[in-house]
């Protein structure tokens, strides 16, 4: 019976010398094994502890009681499964299985891919660049200890709803595949608590669901070379960012919402910004729809609400409300209005936004009853 795990050999006597463990585990191959010799025909007991180092091993005799308890510890741990496990004889660990050890593994060619064995179930780090790789290999979504994936410089189309089970994934990299969305299934797994460095550079993407300002760990988002025509409505939900960069995308304006956030770091270079339009959009209601009064309501008390309590269309509608410059938001009866932004308001490190030396970009505003246009009326050209 052979367990793979992390070792450590406490010594008793060190304390009396004044001298401490480590307090540190090392790889290891935990044993259990017998040895029945000439001179003492009885069947001996011993713990084998095999290192990298020490493939041979060094041995501990188990007694009776201290056998016993590993024995219970082990059934403890496997309880409720019939396990027909058998004592290993007295052999040296072979390098092989230390392999199952690794946390990182770089693979930067189609040659060095494996295709006929598993990833070790141990990795951390997995990188598997110019692969020629056109959809996510089902043998990285076993890998639960992963916490940087890397599929850079591939040829993936879509991702799979199971990325989002990586429940220790912090750092996803995609850059340079052939991408034209990011689910909503991805935006509202396990990712919302995990996922801190996004790299979605040089894909085809032209639009991010309103769901993807859920992902509130993210620190780091890449978005350059993409196709992108809006941000996020919701993106100052992102409170976490400190890192954007969206060079080389086709935004006409950015949402309303980009004033909240608070960032060190911003790229927007060679964006179609479009010129500020002159005129308001006026689409008030007086008085106010059931629907709208509604819906400003439930947003306003932030009531709960979901596909199984109200229909599907009116969550999207919902989702997607304006956010009013006083806080407030509306549905269907706003003032759209696009002022112009100092990106130095909302970045510590702004790079330009064209040849010129701009540092400026227009944002469109809402305005959700005729008085909040009035008061902000300087804000508008």
């Amino acid at each position: 019976m052979k367990l793979h795990c992390e070792v450590e050999v406490v010594s008793r006597h060190l304390p009396a010398l004044g001298l401490r463990n480590r307090g540190k585990g090392v790889r290891a191959v935990l044993s259990l094994c017998q040895q029945t010799s000439r001179s003492q025909p009885r069947t001996r007991a011993f713990l084998l502890i095999s290192t990298l180092k020490d493939k041979r091993g060094t041995r501990y005799e188990a007694n009776s009681s201290s056998l016993k308890g590993f024995l219970s510890a082990v059934r403890l741990a496997h309880r409720g499964c019939n396990v027909d496990a058998s004592v290993s004889t007295l052999t040296a660990v072979k390098t092989s299985e230390f392999e199952n050890f690794k946390t990182k593994m770089v693979i930067t060619s189609k040659k060095d891919y494996p295709l006929s064995k598993n990833f070790p179930y141990s990795l951390e780090h997995l990188q598997t660049s110019y692969c020629g790789l056109i959809r996510v290999d089902m043998r990285m979504l076993c890998l639960k200890n992963l916490r940087k994936l890397d599929l850079s410089h591939n040829h993936i189309k879509k991702l799979p709803a199971t990325i989002g089970d990586l429940i220790h994934l912090q750092e996803l990299n995609l850059n340079d595949n052939h991408l034209e969305s990011f689910s909503v299934a991805l935006c509202q797994s396990t990712l919302q608590k995990s996922l801190r460095s996004l790299d979605l550079s040089k894909n085809k993407i032209k639009a991010l669901p309103v769901q993807f300002c859920g992902l509130q760990e993210l620190t780091n988002l890449k978005l350059d070379d993409n196709e992108l025509i809006r941000f996020p409505c919701k993106i100052g939900q992102l409170i976490n960012l400190r890192f954007l960069s969206a060079a080389r995308n086709k935004l006409p304006f950015l949402p309303s919402e980009f004033r909240n956030l608070s960032l060190e770091y911003l790229d927007l270079f060679g964006n179609t910004f479009e010129q500020l339009e002159v005129l308001p959009v006026i689409k008030l209601q007086i008085p106010l729809t059931l629907l709208e009064s509604s819906a400003r309501n439930i947003l306003y008390n932030r009531i709960p609400y979901g596909s199984h309590i109200i229909p599907f269309h009116l969550c999207q509608d919902l989702d997607t409300a304006k956010t009013c410059v006083c806080g407030r938001v509306c549905l269907n009866s706003f003032i759209q209005g696009t002022t112009t932004m100092n990106l130095h308001s909302v970045a510590h490190t702004v790079v330009l936004v064209d040849n010129m030396g701009g540092t400026e970009a227009p944002i469109m505003s809402y305005f959700c009853s005729l008085g909040c246009y009035v008061n902000s009326s300087d804000m508008l050209k």
